[in-house]
């Protein structure tokens, strides 16, 4: 058996592995830790992308696999963030903690449901959607159509962390409020499907001529990261946009 094919989907793998761990800190509401596997989650995917093609053993079962870790660490724990904090917003009960007693595990007596924060679950179905096109989609070599699973994650993780370190009247007031959440998450999933062409960040040589829209991105993501920290991060996504749609030259 040749063991170098198979060290590739090992990374996909630890992908999933550490979406799972992410979705049980989600659920419990702790933000940060499942934020730190997320981020781990999301190494791996890039990792496993790199070592099939440094090791030539790219194929069909990677490609899927890949999708499939990717809806849970970049579709499903993001989706649980937002049922969260929509729930935060609405008072509705704390799914994590509420019992009835031992038996309420089997039976609906005595649980109650908020509807609106199911809202926050729309994005692993955009996910989800947005992952089974871009598998089908041979055209998405050097750009991306949509804006890619990951960066979503990312806009929709920022959320917590800005919360839990920006300590910000401002920022938090806008965040833990419903609509907004709700405009957001419609957003996202509105971007993850859309007809965007959005550049990758592949470089076929490292001239600046060639790669200007991705350096001058890079340069001002860096910027904006010191400046501002976690809150930097959806504007980011929106300067990744914002240089797509005005240098469209570069995508292709």
């Amino acid at each position: 058996m040749d063991i170098k094919r198979h060290i590739p989907n090992i990374v996909t793998l630890l992908n999933l592995f550490s979406g799972c761990i992410a979705v049980v800190f989600a659920v419990y509401g702790n933000f940060v830790a499942a934020t730190i596997f997320v981020f781990l989650g999301i190494f791996f995917d890039f990792f496993d992308g790199f070592l099939a093609r440094k090791l030539n053993v790219q194929s069909p079962l990677g490609i899927q696999l890949d999708s499939l870790a990717d809806l849970v660490t970049s579709g499903v724990v993001p989706g649980i963030i937002m049922f969260k904090l929509i729930s935060f917003t609405v008072d509705a009960p704390d799914y994590s903690t509420y019992s009835d007693g031992w038996n309420s595990i089997f039976h609906w007596q005595g649980f109650k449901l908020s509807i609106l924060p199911l809202m926050g679950f729309l994005i692993p179905m955009a996910s989800a959607y947005r992952l089974a096109k871009f598998n089908l989609d041979e055209d998405q070599q050097t750009y991306f159509k949509g804006l890619p699973v990951p960066a979503n994650t990312l806009m929709i993780l920022s959320l917590p962390l800005i919360l839990e370190y920006q300590n910000n009247n401002i920022m938090n007031e806008i965040i833990i409020n419903k609509w907004f959440l709700i405009g957001l998450t419609l957003l996202s999933c509105y971007l993850l499907n859309s007809n965007l062409k959005l550049f990758a960040l592949k470089f076929k040589d490292y001239s600046f001529n060639n790669n200007a829209i991705r350096y001058i991105f890079l340069m001002m993501s860096l910027v904006t990261l010191i400046v501002l920290q976690f809150a930097a991060i959806p504007l980011i996504i929106g300067l990744y946009i914002i240089l797509s749609l005005l240098d469209k030259k570069n995508i292709y």
